[in-house]
Protein backbone atom coordinates (compact mmCIF):
# COMPACT_ATOMS: atom_id res chain seq x y z
CA UNK A 1 0.00 0.00 0.00
CA UNK A 2 1.24 3.56 -0.97
CA UNK A 3 0.44 6.83 -1.47
CA UNK A 4 1.21 8.70 -5.00
CA UNK A 5 1.80 12.55 -3.81
CA UNK A 6 0.31 14.84 -6.46
CA UNK A 7 0.68 17.88 -4.04
CA UNK A 8 0.92 19.06 -0.83
CA UNK A 9 -2.99 17.98 0.07
CA UNK A 10 -3.13 15.58 -2.83
CA UNK A 11 -2.47 12.68 -3.50
CA UNK A 12 -3.38 8.72 -4.38
CA UNK A 13 -3.84 5.32 -2.94
CA UNK A 14 -2.67 2.74 -4.58
CA UNK A 15 -1.51 -0.94 -4.26
CA UNK A 16 0.92 -2.44 -7.11
CA UNK A 17 2.16 -6.11 -7.64
CA UNK A 18 4.05 -6.89 -10.37
CA UNK A 19 3.80 -9.89 -12.10
CA UNK A 20 5.32 -13.19 -11.32
CA UNK A 21 5.55 -14.87 -14.33
CA UNK A 22 7.86 -13.54 -17.06
CA UNK A 23 4.79 -12.77 -19.61
CA UNK A 24 2.33 -11.54 -16.48
CA UNK A 25 0.36 -9.11 -17.49
CA UNK A 26 -0.45 -6.00 -14.81
CA UNK A 27 -3.79 -5.59 -14.42
CA UNK A 28 -4.58 -1.73 -13.68
CA UNK A 29 -8.19 -1.22 -12.55
CA UNK A 30 -10.16 2.05 -12.81
CA UNK A 31 -12.59 1.97 -10.05
CA UNK A 32 -16.30 3.11 -10.76
CA UNK A 33 -17.40 6.90 -8.60
CA UNK A 34 -18.19 4.92 -5.02
CA UNK A 35 -15.98 2.57 -5.63
CA UNK A 36 -12.80 1.61 -4.16
CA UNK A 37 -9.80 -1.05 -4.29
CA UNK A 38 -11.16 -3.06 -2.35
CA UNK A 39 -13.40 -4.24 -4.64
CA UNK A 40 -10.93 -5.62 -6.51
CA UNK A 41 -8.93 -6.85 -4.28
CA UNK A 42 -10.86 -8.47 -2.17
CA UNK A 43 -10.97 -11.73 -4.60
CA UNK A 44 -10.23 -10.88 -8.00
CA UNK A 45 -6.69 -9.55 -7.74
CA UNK A 46 -5.47 -12.39 -5.17
CA UNK A 47 -6.71 -14.64 -8.38
CA UNK A 48 -4.92 -12.94 -11.07
CA UNK A 49 -1.37 -12.53 -8.75
CA UNK A 50 -2.27 -16.49 -8.08
CA UNK A 51 -1.59 -16.85 -12.02
CA UNK A 52 1.35 -15.03 -12.25
CA UNK A 53 -0.14 -11.58 -13.27
CA UNK A 54 0.21 -8.20 -11.41
CA UNK A 55 -2.51 -5.57 -10.18
CA UNK A 56 -2.63 -2.60 -10.10
CA UNK A 57 -5.71 -0.65 -8.07
CA UNK A 58 -5.78 2.79 -6.85
CA UNK A 59 -8.45 5.24 -5.75
CA UNK A 60 -9.13 8.23 -7.12
CA UNK A 61 -8.64 11.99 -5.66
CA UNK A 62 -11.82 11.71 -3.54
CA UNK A 63 -12.18 8.24 -2.84
CA UNK A 64 -10.76 6.14 0.30
CA UNK A 65 -7.32 7.45 1.60
CA UNK A 66 -7.00 10.14 -1.61
CA UNK A 67 -7.27 13.51 -0.70
CA UNK A 68 -7.61 16.39 -2.25
CA UNK A 69 -7.13 20.20 -1.70
CA UNK A 70 -10.97 22.07 -0.88
CA UNK A 71 -12.21 23.96 -3.99
CA UNK A 72 -10.53 20.95 -6.62
CA UNK A 73 -12.62 20.59 -9.01
CA UNK A 74 -12.97 16.36 -9.34
CA UNK A 75 -13.76 16.14 -12.89
CA UNK A 76 -12.81 13.94 -15.96
CA UNK A 77 -9.58 15.74 -17.31
CA UNK A 78 -8.39 15.69 -13.53
CA UNK A 79 -8.94 12.06 -13.29
CA UNK A 80 -7.32 10.97 -16.52
CA UNK A 81 -4.27 13.34 -15.91
CA UNK A 82 -4.16 11.57 -11.87
CA UNK A 83 -4.31 7.93 -13.57
CA UNK A 84 -1.43 8.86 -16.36
CA UNK A 85 0.80 10.59 -13.67
CA UNK A 86 0.20 7.32 -11.53
CA UNK A 87 1.28 5.04 -14.13
CA UNK A 88 4.13 6.89 -15.16
CA UNK A 89 5.52 6.84 -12.00
CA UNK A 90 4.96 2.96 -10.98
CA UNK A 91 5.55 2.10 -14.75
CA UNK A 92 3.45 -1.02 -14.60
CA UNK A 93 4.47 -4.00 -16.78
CA UNK A 94 2.62 -5.14 -20.10
CA UNK A 95 -0.59 -3.20 -18.42
CA UNK A 96 -4.04 -3.84 -18.98
CA UNK A 97 -6.59 -1.34 -18.35
CA UNK A 98 -9.36 -2.71 -16.69
CA UNK A 99 -12.49 -0.11 -16.16
CA UNK A 100 -16.03 -0.82 -14.08
CA UNK A 101 -18.70 1.27 -15.08
CA UNK A 102 -17.30 5.29 -16.06
CA UNK A 103 -13.96 3.62 -14.74
CA UNK A 104 -13.67 2.16 -18.22
CA UNK A 105 -14.28 5.48 -19.67
CA UNK A 106 -11.28 7.01 -17.97
CA UNK A 107 -9.28 3.87 -18.90
CA UNK A 108 -9.86 4.77 -22.55
CA UNK A 109 -9.01 8.17 -22.65
CA UNK A 110 -6.00 7.61 -20.60
CA UNK A 111 -5.07 5.52 -23.44
CA UNK A 112 -6.10 8.06 -25.54
CA UNK A 113 -4.11 10.45 -23.91
CA UNK A 114 -0.92 8.13 -24.43
CA UNK A 115 -0.95 6.07 -21.06
CA UNK A 116 0.66 2.67 -22.68
CA UNK A 117 -1.71 -0.58 -22.22
CA UNK A 118 -1.66 -3.47 -24.11
CA UNK A 119 -5.36 -4.07 -23.47
CA UNK A 120 -8.48 -2.79 -22.49
CA UNK A 121 -11.26 -3.99 -20.60
CA UNK A 122 -14.62 -2.13 -20.27
CA UNK A 123 -17.11 -3.47 -17.54
CA UNK A 124 -20.41 -2.61 -17.96
CA UNK A 125 -19.42 1.11 -19.73
CA UNK A 126 -20.32 1.29 -22.92
CA UNK A 127 -23.08 3.85 -23.28
CA UNK A 128 -24.31 7.43 -24.64
CA UNK A 129 -25.40 10.33 -23.32
CA UNK A 130 -28.71 11.90 -23.54
CA UNK A 131 -31.30 13.01 -21.79
CA UNK A 132 -31.85 9.66 -20.16
CA UNK A 133 -28.38 9.16 -18.59
CA UNK A 134 -28.02 12.80 -17.33
CA UNK A 135 -31.29 12.27 -15.85
CA UNK A 136 -29.73 9.32 -14.19
CA UNK A 137 -27.00 11.18 -13.36
CA UNK A 138 -29.16 14.22 -11.56
CA UNK A 139 -30.76 11.38 -9.93
CA UNK A 140 -28.04 9.92 -8.44
CA UNK A 141 -26.59 13.47 -7.15
CA UNK A 142 -29.90 14.11 -5.86
CA UNK A 143 -30.23 11.01 -3.82
CA UNK A 144 -26.87 11.47 -2.34
CA UNK A 145 -27.49 14.88 -1.02
CA UNK A 146 -30.71 14.40 0.68
CA UNK A 147 -29.40 10.82 2.03
CA UNK A 148 -25.98 9.92 1.55
CA UNK A 149 -24.79 6.69 0.43
CA UNK A 150 -27.17 4.87 2.41
CA UNK A 151 -29.81 5.94 0.30
CA UNK A 152 -28.19 6.01 -3.06
CA UNK A 153 -27.86 2.65 -2.36
CA UNK A 154 -31.10 1.62 -1.81
CA UNK A 155 -32.41 3.19 -3.84
CA UNK A 156 -30.64 1.88 -7.17
CA UNK A 157 -29.09 -1.40 -6.12
CA UNK A 158 -32.53 -3.26 -6.33
CA UNK A 159 -31.91 -1.91 -10.19
CA UNK A 160 -27.96 -2.34 -10.26
CA UNK A 161 -27.50 -5.68 -9.23
CA UNK A 162 -28.68 -9.49 -10.19
CA UNK A 163 -31.41 -11.05 -8.27
CA UNK A 164 -29.24 -13.47 -6.58
CA UNK A 165 -27.26 -10.75 -5.18
CA UNK A 166 -30.58 -8.60 -3.92
CA UNK A 167 -32.07 -11.97 -2.07
CA UNK A 168 -28.64 -12.40 -0.19
CA UNK A 169 -27.91 -8.71 0.46
CA UNK A 170 -31.32 -7.51 1.25
CA UNK A 171 -31.40 -8.15 5.14
CA UNK A 172 -28.63 -5.22 5.05
CA UNK A 173 -30.10 -2.60 3.25
CA UNK A 174 -33.49 -0.51 3.96
CA UNK A 175 -33.23 -1.16 7.71
CA UNK A 176 -35.96 -0.08 9.48
CA UNK A 177 -35.68 3.09 11.95
CA UNK A 178 -32.00 3.85 10.47
CA UNK A 179 -31.58 7.66 9.48
CA UNK A 180 -30.29 9.02 6.45
CA UNK A 181 -27.45 11.63 6.69
CA UNK A 182 -26.72 13.84 3.60
CA UNK A 183 -23.78 13.94 1.97
CA UNK A 184 -21.45 17.58 2.04
CA UNK A 185 -21.42 18.99 -1.06
CA UNK A 186 -17.44 19.51 -0.34
CA UNK A 187 -17.05 15.56 0.36
CA UNK A 188 -14.94 13.71 -2.71
CA UNK A 189 -17.86 10.80 -3.49
CA UNK A 190 -20.36 13.76 -4.11
CA UNK A 191 -17.71 16.07 -5.89
CA UNK A 192 -17.37 12.82 -8.24
CA UNK A 193 -20.66 12.32 -8.47
CA UNK A 194 -21.67 15.84 -9.21
CA UNK A 195 -18.31 17.20 -11.22
CA UNK A 196 -17.23 13.64 -12.98
CA UNK A 197 -20.20 12.07 -13.39
CA UNK A 198 -22.58 14.18 -14.54
CA UNK A 199 -19.84 16.12 -16.80
CA UNK A 200 -18.51 13.19 -17.94
CA UNK A 201 -17.93 13.36 -22.21
CA UNK A 202 -18.84 9.60 -23.31
CA UNK A 203 -18.27 10.60 -27.02
CA UNK A 204 -15.25 8.11 -27.28
CA UNK A 205 -13.54 7.83 -30.40
CA UNK A 206 -13.76 3.65 -30.18
CA UNK A 207 -12.24 3.40 -33.77
CA UNK A 208 -9.26 4.69 -31.82
CA UNK A 209 -9.04 2.29 -29.45
CA UNK A 210 -6.77 -0.25 -31.20
CA UNK A 211 -5.78 -2.92 -29.22
CA UNK A 212 -7.63 -5.75 -27.86
CA UNK A 213 -10.57 -4.57 -26.22
CA UNK A 214 -12.79 -7.00 -23.28
CA UNK A 215 -16.52 -5.70 -23.61
CA UNK A 216 -18.51 -7.32 -20.27
CA UNK A 217 -22.08 -6.56 -19.95
CA UNK A 218 -24.51 -7.46 -17.26
CA UNK A 219 -28.02 -8.21 -18.41
CA UNK A 220 -29.47 -8.00 -14.92
CA UNK A 221 -28.22 -4.12 -15.10
CA UNK A 222 -31.75 -1.98 -15.64
CA UNK A 223 -29.76 1.51 -15.18
CA UNK A 224 -27.16 2.19 -17.95
CA UNK A 225 -27.75 -0.72 -19.97
CA UNK A 226 -29.52 -0.38 -23.67
CA UNK A 227 -28.39 -2.98 -25.64
CA UNK A 228 -28.96 -1.35 -29.19
CA UNK A 229 -25.98 1.17 -27.97
CA UNK A 230 -23.80 -1.21 -26.40
CA UNK A 231 -24.25 -3.12 -30.06
CA UNK A 232 -23.66 -0.39 -32.01
CA UNK A 233 -20.22 1.07 -30.22
CA UNK A 234 -19.05 -2.81 -29.97
CA UNK A 235 -19.02 -2.65 -33.71
CA UNK A 236 -17.03 0.64 -33.86
CA UNK A 237 -14.04 -1.54 -31.94
CA UNK A 238 -11.33 -2.39 -34.23
CA UNK A 239 -10.33 -5.63 -31.97
CA UNK A 240 -13.04 -6.07 -30.05
CA UNK A 241 -14.60 -9.14 -27.64
CA UNK A 242 -17.86 -9.29 -26.13
CA UNK A 243 -19.35 -11.38 -23.43
CA UNK A 244 -22.64 -10.95 -22.22
CA UNK A 245 -23.76 -12.57 -18.39
CA UNK A 246 -27.04 -13.12 -18.01
CA UNK A 247 -26.53 -13.86 -13.99
CA UNK A 248 -24.72 -10.19 -13.18
CA UNK A 249 -26.08 -6.91 -13.10
CA UNK A 250 -23.96 -3.65 -13.24
CA UNK A 251 -21.32 -3.98 -9.99
CA UNK A 252 -20.03 -7.45 -11.55
CA UNK A 253 -16.64 -7.38 -9.53
CA UNK A 254 -19.01 -7.68 -6.07
CA UNK A 255 -21.71 -9.51 -7.44
CA UNK A 256 -19.36 -12.52 -10.23
CA UNK A 257 -15.80 -11.63 -8.63
CA UNK A 258 -14.73 -14.79 -9.32
CA UNK A 259 -16.44 -15.38 -12.69
CA UNK A 260 -14.89 -12.06 -13.09
CA UNK A 261 -11.42 -13.21 -12.67
CA UNK A 262 -11.90 -16.18 -15.22
CA UNK A 263 -12.45 -13.67 -17.71
CA UNK A 264 -9.70 -11.71 -17.14
CA UNK A 265 -7.34 -14.50 -17.19
CA UNK A 266 -8.69 -15.55 -21.00
CA UNK A 267 -8.37 -12.44 -21.97
CA UNK A 268 -4.83 -11.88 -20.51
CA UNK A 269 -4.06 -14.71 -23.10
CA UNK A 270 -4.34 -12.26 -26.06
CA UNK A 271 -1.68 -10.17 -24.56
CA UNK A 272 1.00 -12.46 -25.37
Amino acid sequence: MSQFQIGPNDGLFYEHHPPAAENGCTFVFFNALTGDTGMWEAAIGPKLRSAGHGTLAYNMRGQAESPFTAGTTLDMPLIVQDAIALLKQVEPVRPVFTGLSIGGLFAARAYLEGAAARGLVLINTLRKDGPRLQWIGDALVRAAAVGGLDLFRDLFLPLLMNEDWLAAQRPNFIKPGANYTPLASDSGHYKLLAEAGREADWNLPYEKLDMPVLVITGLQDHVFLELDVVADLFQQLPRGNRVDLSDAGHLIPAEHPEKLADLLLSFAKEMK
